[in-house]
Formats: C-alpha cells, sequence, structure tokens
C-alpha cells in the first residue's frame, strides 16, 4: 500500500506536498504546535526539514514549540541541535533541547500537562499559528485518524490558523477505532461536567475534525516512533515494587480497597514498569487503568489477563514493545483507548475515578515534599509532566525512587527540598528500596520520623537524624522544624565536592 491510499479526500489528497515545501511556509517567529507524547506520535519530516533550512541554507529562523509533552530526536532533537526554538512548553525530554534549556537558550514553561489545553483556548500564551500534526490517514469525510498519541492535538488543530498534517503510514491502520475524542468541553462559565464514569468509558468520535481549508500541507512518511528501550528490572526496583505491593494488599486488609484495586497510574520509567511487573503476582485481578501513556509493564498485566483495560493518551513501548503491540493489535484494540491529554489528565475524572497514582521523583525532603523536575534546584531534568494532575487528585498518591543516586553521593531524602514540586499535602506515600512511609493523616514531624527511619538510606540517615534533632532544638518554630541556613547546604556540598556526604 502507498502512503496516497491513506489519504482518502480528494480536497487533501490535492495538498501533497514535500515536508521542505512545507517547511517553508513557518515564519521566523511564529508559535507552532506539534504533535507528539513520549517519543509516540509526533512529526519527523518537517521538523527535520526546518532544521535543515538553518542549517544547510543559513536562515535566522526561530519559533515557539509547543507539543503535547516529549517527543524524539527528529523533532526535538533536530530543532534544538539547529537553536531553532526560542521557547518551548510544557515537557521536555531530549538531551539536546535539556541542554539550550539549563544554558537559558530557550525559554522553557514547565507545565501541569492537564492545564495546557484550557489556557491554550483562554489565549494565555498568545496565538498559535501552525499546527503539524502526526495522523495514521484521513477518511473520506476529511475527519483524521490519530496515530499513537493523542495529546494535545485536538487544541492544536482547532486553535491554530492553519493546519500541517504528516500522514505516516508506518502507523498501523488497525489504530482507527481505538481513540477518543472528546468535542464536550466549553471555558468558563460555560463549563459542564465530563460524562466519564469508568475508566473504559468512551464519551467522543475515533477521530479528529478539521476544516480541510485550514489544512495548507499534507507531507506522506513512512517513519517509526521513537521506541526507547528500558533497562533490565535491577534488584532495587524490584525491592521497590515489593514495598508498593505489600502496601497495597495492607490497604485491602483493611477493607479501604477490593481485590480489583483502583485505576492505576503509572508514570515513565523503570521503577515504574518494575512497579507494574510486581502485580503480575500479587493478589489482584480484573485491574483498570487511567493513566498517562502504555508502557511495556502495562502490555505485560494486559498479555497474562491481570488488567483487563488501559485508557491514556499516548504509548511509551520500547522496541520489543512497540512490536508486540503491532503484532497483536487486533487483540488489544479492545483493551487499550487513547485520548487528549485534557481529559486523561483532567483533574475531574482523575479524583471520581479514585485513582492510584504511582510516580517517580528526584528528592524528598523529610516532611514529605517532593522534587520531581530539577537537580540541585536549577538545572531541569525534563518537567512536572502530569503527575502533578494525578498526585493531587488521586484516591492514593505515591511517589518512589531509589535513596541515593550517582553511586551514592546523591540523597533522594534531604533536609529540605531544593525544588518542590508536589507539596506535603499531596503526598501521601513515599518508598524507596529501604522501605515505606505511609504518610497520610501524620502532622509535619510524625512524617519526618517516619521518612528518615523508613525510606532514606543508611549512610544518611545519622546525617538526616542530627540535622532533624538539632532543628527541633533550634528552629524558629516547631510546627515543621527547620534550620534555614542549614537545609540546603547538602545541595551546596555536591555542587561544590561532587557528593552529599562530608
Amino acid at each position: 500500500m502507498t502512503t496516497s491510499d491513506r489519504i482518502k479526500n480528494a480536497q487533501l489528497r490535492a495538498k501533497v506536498m514535500s515536508a521542505e515545501d512545507a517547511a517553508a511556509l513557518i515564519e521566523n517567529g511564529e508559535i507552532v504546535g506539534m504533535s507528539g507524547f513520549t517519543g509516540s506520535g509526533y512529526p519527523k519530516a518537517l521538523p527535520k526539514a526546518l532544521a535543515s533550512r538553518i542549517e544547510d541554507a543559513g536562515e535566522d529562523l526561530k519559533i515557539g514549540l509547543w507539543t503535547g509533552a516529549s517527543t524524539g530526536p527528529e523533532l526535538d532533537g533536530a530543532l534544538a541541535k539547529a537553536n531553532a526554538i526560542v521557547s518551548r512548553m510544557p515537557y521536555n525530554s531530549d538531551p539536546a533541547g535539556r541542554d539550550r534549556i539549563n544554558k537559558g537558550e530557550i525559554d522553557y514553561l514547565d507545565m501541569h500537562l492537564s492545564h495546557v489545553a484550557p489556557m491554550v483556548w483562554e489565549g494565555f500564551f498568545g496565538k498559535l499559528k501552525t499546527a503539524v500534526i502526526e495522523i495514521t490517514g484521513i477518511r473520506e469525510d476529511g475527519s483524521l485518524i490519530p496515530a499513537t498519541s493523542v495529546g494535545n492535538n485536538k487544541t492544536w488543530i482547532d486553535c491554530a490558523e492553519r493546519v500541517i498534517l504528516e500522514v505516516n503510514s508506518w502507523h498501523d491502520e488497525r489504530l482507527e477505532g481505538m481513540h477518543d475524542i472528546y468535542y464536550g468541553g466549553a471555558l468558563p462559565p460555560n463549563r459542564v461536567p465530563i460524562p466519564l464514569v469508568s475508566a473504559d468509558g468512551k464519551i467522543g468520535q475515533t477521530t479528529f475534525r478539521c476544516d480541510p481549508h485550514k489544512v495548507v500541507g499534507v507531507i506522506e512518511t513512512f517513519l517509526p516512533d521513537r521506541n526507547a528501550p528500558f533497562s533490565p528490572i535491577d534488584e532495587t526496583s524490584r525491592t521497590i515494587a515489593g514495598h508498593l505491593m505489600d502496601f497495597l494488599e495492607h490497604e485491602m486488609k483493611m477493607g479501604r480497597l477490593t481485590d480489583r484495586l483502583l485505576p492505576l497510574q503509572s508514570g515513565v520509567g523503570n521503577v515504574a514498569n518494575a512497579v507494574l511487573d510486581g502485580l503480575k503476582d500479587a493478589p489482584f485481578h480484573d485491574l483498570k487503568a487511567y493513566t498517562e501513556v502504555l508502557q511495556d509493564g502495562m502490555l505485560d498485566l494486559l498479555d497474562c489477563g491481570k488488567l483487563t483495560f488501559a485508557s491514556a493518551t499516548a504509548l511509551s513501548l520500547s522496541p520489543e514493545g512497540a512490536e508486540r503491540f503491532r503484532n497483536n493489535l487486533e487483540f488489544y484494540r479492545d483493551k487499550v483507548l487513547l485520548r487528549p491529554t485534557e481529559i486523561s489528565n483532567h483533574p475531574e475524572v482523575i479524583r471520581r475515578l479514585g485513582c492510584i497514582s504511582m510516580n517517580g521523583m528526584i528528592e524528598a525532603d523529610i516532611y514529605g515534599n517532593v522534587n520531581s523536575s530539577l537537580v540541585m534546584g536549577s538545572k531541569i531534568m525534563n518537567g512536572i509532566g502530569g503527575s502533578g494532575d494525578f498526585a493531587r487528585n488521586a484516591f492514593i498518591s505515591m511517589f518512589v525512587t531509589p535513596s541515593t543516586a550517582k553511586g551514592g553521593k546523591i540523597s533522594a531524602i534531604v533536609p529540605q527540598a531544593s525544588h518542590v514540586d508536589h507539596i506535603t499535602q499531596d503526598v501521601q506515600v513515599l518508598i524507596t528500596e529501604q522501605g515505606l512511609a505511609d504518610l497520610r493523616g501524620l502532622s509535619p514531624k510524625k512524617r519526618a520520623e517516619k521518612i528518615i527511619e523508613n525510606c532514606s538510606h543508611p549512610d544518611y540517615r545519622p546525617m538526616l537524624r542530627d540535622y532533624y534533632e538539632r532543628a527541633k532544638r533550634d528552629s524558629f518554630g516547631l510546627q515543621t522544624p527547620s534550620l534555614p541556613s542549614e537545609s540546603l547546604s547538602w545541595h551546596q556540598r555536591f555542587i561544590e565536592t561532587g557528593s552529599m556526604l562530608p
């Protein structure tokens, strides 16, 4: 099958052009909204052609770049290396982009992902000039078949002055029907409840609407998503998963959960996959997921029948996972649904469904404030992503991490977090390989005692105890004992010596 067979609308088929010709339509200084979420469903031809305008032709070209979340090397990587991005939101994980952000060369707006679409609609960030959206195909009526991510694509298409489409025939045509695009939203004061009452519910249509007159170019491609491999599950990750499974079993025995749990949300990464792997042998069944991304671990749970349904906004699979998904797409068709981020991450829906939230972090302090975005308080790692959407609204909010990093030179439990993404009121459970701290119902001092004893590494635990005891003695107040002149000294010591240890 040729790519043009995917373009069944004659009006849009007449707008097929090269990536270079489409890239020539982008003007210096404009804001461009591109598809893409965790390395899936992002445009791959136009961004590279745009970078070539700078690198090969020597043009002075810079754009503001909005996406769903992280993308891939053909988009964020190519444009960052060409120094083509003047501003970026709402999330970045590309190394070249991260480097330019941390050098102050890209103005980066790190946002809760659920806030992006409504704030764009409300016009807070300026006018979106062009939307560049990767899709699987175009139907006869001109509606657009989404690809492996939905993200903010609906909002970009609706709000942009013009649209450029990349029809990528690498995507399996059987993806059609695996999306739920909700068009019932409105701005204040006309908002109405989102009518989603179960993780497997459907409230929208399977395609994007797009006025054909807004489409100024269609590019044909056959290019794979960036499917990054996951590291093998190590002993530390398995131990963290074991603590988490013990906690869920305890909650079941206490009558706060059943053996079907509640809809699961899991962040991205190796620890998250280890947690999902731990569910395979746990005494739970008929599970559902209401989350941001579908990872390999959830495929495993679907395959073994432990998980019956997964709602997300994008796929985030390893190369092996992506191949498995494609090879068994008929099996997954009625078990996986991709939604816009404004629905997958919507606080109203998360709270209604009662999600169990499991996310990673960089560090937590002894009172349970969590930093998930900035190393040493100033260098961006990736961003807050959707963790805040889920943490504040979940039935149970959990954060997981190894207790140390950099070969033991950094403690993940510190006297004071160098940056706070999730305040102590939003953090209910902390887990490291050392143990688990259930913080629900605890005052700050009781939280500190439990976090220090249960979660900190033995190399750092005496230092934390010493700090806490002196803080109780010398603090300005005793509700949350603190020594301001010392509370960030661990981070400063790392900056100066390369280790938090004295």
